[in-house]
């Protein structure tokens, strides 16, 4: 009994010790891609032309985000201004000078589940990460 209890404990640290790196290096691949978007998204927004982060960029940034694996649909974008004005209308882009603000979150889902393994706690699969940026708009009519 006692050399069964050493093995089942002895596999659980095995498995920790393997597959513990693959997930935080999902966890760090996620967190750079949300980062990656958050710029390009700014820098996108806030160029000369545009002022605003819209639906359908959007709804771009959400067909990149699935390339990389992620579940598009769980992503949640918060656009705003410095002042204060909404961030998000083409009809009224944000003038020179005001910030456009961008977050990005994203669920942890169950990533860290092999943690539990060794007894460390796990973050609740609802809790979110995220990515957030500010850019000054260059828009001038």
């Amino acid at each position: 009994m006692k050399s069964l209890l050493v093995f089942l404990l002895f596999s659980a640290l095995l498995c920790w010790v393997m597959f513990s790196p693959i997930y935080k290096h999902v966890f760090i691949v996620r967190q750079a891609v949300l980062q990656k978007e958050v710029d390009y998204l700014l820098e996108v927004g806030a160029n000369g032309d545009h002022g605003y982060i819209n639906a359908s960029m959007i709804a771009g940034s959400k067909l990149r985000l699935a390339s990389h694996g992620m579940r598009p649909e769980a992503a949640v974008y918060t656009v705003g201004s410095t002042s204060g004005a909404a961030a998000d209308d083409p009809s009224a882009p944000l003038l020179r000078g005001t910030g456009l603000q961008l977050t990005i979150r994203y669920p942890y889902e169950r990533i860290f589940e092999i943690d539990r393994l060794i007894g460390m706690p796990t973050p609740s699969p609802d809790t979110m990460m995220g990515a957030s940026g500010m850019k000054m708009s260059e828009y001038v009519p």
